[in-house]
């Protein structure tokens, strides 16, 4: 699953460093490019254009020129035959697309679909900042079958070698399963439903449906498949015709590429081993965490590092191993951004709007209501959320359209020429490689049939149609068939983009239908619910839909079946439908205050949906004095950066920040931000010290902290529930609180570290009045 922030997702994660002969092929290009300006010879095709010219003008044959055109032919094909993955593997019997699927290969898709379903089930519940999981997901993939293959081996029992498609599949299989774990909307649209979250926005009177796992599954299982359908018919379009690069999908697949030569799987078990090295790091410092929780705001997560007055306004490392693995994936652009976001709205607009306590907004409000503070921190960040949107998806649309537009007329400019023309005959035209050839042959071998993709789509629309209203009353019939009707072209559309600019538009699409259907089924008739459930209709559609095309893309560069990537895609989606919900039915029996606002888990996007879809049926009556105003300049401004940003030479605008990555913490705080600027500084100075090994082993260090801090939510999950506290709760007081308890007859011994820290075991009773501070220690 590709960089999800606030429900905004980006595809741009590279693999670790490849082998040299499976990425050369452009910089030896460059080479021969620059060889021939200065030998003075052109191009082959410029030469050839040049060859038919003269031939028209005058009937002579240069031969001189030729022959240079013929040597410089000949160096590319040897050059070409040196570089070609597919003669790495000419060797290798390319399996049939039934023995890709193994049994093995979905019982290791499901072990790590539990692992990344939890890492992605916390980030959505305490951020929302999901980092692309597929490299680790393609390296665990990997290591644990050769595992099983070699173990196998040693005792006589391998009867099928582990191959590149089979890893393939189970790369699918992972991230269609923990992508329901994002697309599912349990720290979103799905959870912005219950009565929780609803009390929080101060609209509980219009309508609210709390989770419960059964109509949770089941409406997954409606909604979540419709989408593997509606591109089926279209893969060849997208990933042969068009040529989509979809760079994600590329990437993934050439690493998965270089697992399986020699020198890839010698890289590949450093990498193992370093991810294990930082995964059980990073479990053992989140267990030794736990032991000083016993308590509301308690533990290392609270520790005041840069002073009481500024961790009051969220400015605090919180010695976060999740969040510095993020990080080190995160580009630095994303990673600043964030950090500028949280400097502005905590560092500047909220302590100069709380100033304004009794004009702006009543002074008696709780800081949570939706009628105080919190209105500015949700709707501002929702005002620059909507025209970052609007703008990225007007800049996808309109590349989408005028790249569909270029194709098409090539197509049919191509379909008009007569047989002497064709261009498959001309030596004029572009020679097909090696490499191509084989992947296209291979890819169009297993069909999909056209009427199968047409007819699941038509019986799984009538059958959620059916369905979907008896789970939310609010939510008519027609209003399904709507979204039903205009899903296929925006699934494509999603689809189509996301090859061109590796940028998915899902939750985008999610939030024009809370929009549209909230404020055609209006507030007297539940248009709040109507529109979140909608949300979820649309953004699993065109979620899934983008996602399988990446698969698409995937499997034509590792030669795999578009049978065996739609099955495993099928699979992977059932079993996060089923995963994904029994995790977040954990955490949400674990954890009693889950969604709160200074909880561990506060699920901020939840409250954000709420709100968008409050806005919807509403209007902007209900908010703040001068909260619209700000909200129009924030949507302008998002706008105008992002003019800014794509006007620039690239030089200069990669230093432009993102406004949907500002936007995160003008909520939730900068605190996580200062976790990720860590790891960027480590990864920074990492490649200056060692860029080689940076580049190789980076992403699986980020990825064992990211693991280790994510698997350890499963064993913290059983002890809340079965009633086990943390023995010790550690807090931080002002040098004033704790000598006011020293002179009411305490012994309250601190820790002078420029703020103080306590412990306080009831056992001993010293510093009574404090007994609200701290929890019990047995």
């Amino acid at each position: 699953t590709p960089l999800r922030f606030f429900g905004f997702r980006s595809n741009n994660n590279f693999p670790p460093t490849l082998p040299t002969n499976l990425r050369s092929k452009k910089q030896r290009k460059r080479e021969r490019e620059r060889d021939r300006m200065r030998k003075g010879v052109r191009s082959p095709d410029k030469d050839r254009q040049i060859v038919e010219h003269e031939l028209q003008e005058t009937g002579f044959s240069p031969e001189p020129e030729k022959a240079t055109n013929k040597r410089v032919e000949e160096e590319e094909e040897e050059d070409e035959e040196d570089e070609s993955v597919e003669k790495i593997f000419e060797s290798r019997e390319v399996p049939s697309w039934k023995k890709q699927l193994t049994l093995r290969a979905f019982v290791v898709s499901f072990m790590l679909s539990i692992l990344f379903s939890f890492i992605v089930m916390k980030l959505n519940l305490t951020t929302g900042i999901i980092p692309s999981l597929n490299v680790s997901a393609g390296l665990l993939g990997f290591f644990f079958v050769k595992t099983w293959t070699k173990v196998l081996y040693k005792s006589g029992y391998l009867k099928q070698p582990f191959t590149r498609q089979e890893n393939t599949v189970i790369q699918t299989c992972v991230v269609a399963s923990s992508g329901i774990a994002f697309s599912g909307g349990f720290g979103t649209y799905l959870f912005g439903m219950s009565e929780r979250i609803a009390k929080q926005s101060g609209d509980a009177s219009r309508g609210f449906k709390d989770p419960s796992l059964g109509w949770i599954i089941g409406f997954l299982f409606v909604v979540s498949f419709l989408g593997l359908f509606s591109v089926v018919p279209l893969r060849k379009i997208m990933v042969i015709d068009f040529k989509l690069t979809y760079p994600s999908g590329t990437a993934t697949a050439h690493l998965i590429n270089s697992f399986h030569t020699p020198q890839g799987a010698k890289l590949a078990k450093k990498q193992v081993r370093m991810l294990g090295k930082f995964f059980s790091l990073s479990f053992l410092w989140s267990f030794f965490q736990w032991f000083f929780t016993g308590g509301d705001n308690c533990g290392f997560s609270n520790f005041p590092t840069f002073g009481l007055k500024a961790y009051q306004y969220k400015f605090y490392f919180d010695f976060s191993a999740t969040y510095v693995g993020v990080g080190m994936i995160c580009p630095y652009i994303i990673n600043v951004s964030v950090l500028l976001g949280g400097i502005l709205s905590w560092g500047i607009m909220w302590p100069l709007i709380e100033t304004k306590k009794g004009d702006w907004f009543p002074a008696d409000v709780e800081s949570s209501s939706m009628h105080g503070l919190q209105a500015y921190k949700v709707f501002i960040a929702v005002a620059i959320i909507l025209g970052d949107g609007l703008y990225n998806f007007c800049k996808v649309l309109s590349r989408t359209l005028s790249g569909l537009f270029v194709q098409l007329r090539g197509t049919s400019s191509r379909a008009s020429l007569t047989i002497e023309e064709d261009p498959t005959a001309s030596p004029y035209s572009p020679k097909q490689s090696y490499d191509d050839q084989r992947r296209t042959r291979f890819f169009l071998k297993d069909q999909i049939p056209t009427w199968f993709a047409m007819g699941g789509y038509i019986i799984i629309a009538a059958t959620s149609t059916a369905i979907l209203p008896h789970m939310f009353h609010q939510l008519r019939w027609y209003y399904i068939l709507v979204i039903y009707i205009c899903a296929p072209v925006l699934a494509f559309c999603n689809a189509y983009g996301a090859g061109l600019t590796d940028w998915s538009l899902a939750s985008t699409y999610g939030k024009l239908a809370i929009f549209t259907i909230g404020a055609w089924a209006g507030s007297e008739h539940g248009g709040m619910l109507a529109g979140l459930a909608a949300c979820g209709v649309m953004m699993n559609i065109v979620s899934t839909a983008s996602d399988l095309t990446q698969d698409f893309k995937t499997g034509y560069l590792t030669l795999s079946s578009p049978r065996s990537m739609f099955i495993s895609q099928v699979i992977g989606t059932a079993m996060g439908c089923v995963v994904s919900p029994c995790v977040f039915w954990l955490f949400y029996n674990a954890f009693d205050d889950l969604g709160l606002p200074n909880s561990e888990y506060p699920a901020p996007f939840a409250t954000v949906y709420r709100s968008m879809a409050k806005l919807g049926v509403e209007g902007v009556a209900s908010l703040p004095r001068e909260c619209l105003v700000l909200c129009y300049a924030f949507f302008g401004v998002a706008i105008l950066v992002n003019i800014v940003k794509d006007s620039l030479p690239s030089r200069w605008g990669r230093f432009v920040p993102l406004p949907m990555a500002m936007a995160i913490p003008f909520f939730l705080g900068p605190y996580f931000a200062i976790d990720m600027c860590v790891g960027s500084l480590v990864l920074f100075v990492w490649e200056r010290v060692d860029a080689a090994k940076a580049g190789a082993f980076g992403t699986a260090v980020a990825s064992g902290l990211i693991c280790g801090d994510g698997i350890w939510s499963l064993p913290s999950s059983v002890l809340a529930i079965a009633g086990v506290s943390p023995p010790v709760c550690m807090k931080f007081l002002d040098a004033a609180t704790n000598t006011k308890g020293t002179k009411m007859g305490g012994k309250c011994e601190p820790w002078d570290i420029h703020m103080y820290a306590m412990l306080w075991y009831p056992l001993q009773p010293w510093c009574p009045h404090l007994s609200g501070f701290f929890t019990s220690f047995n």
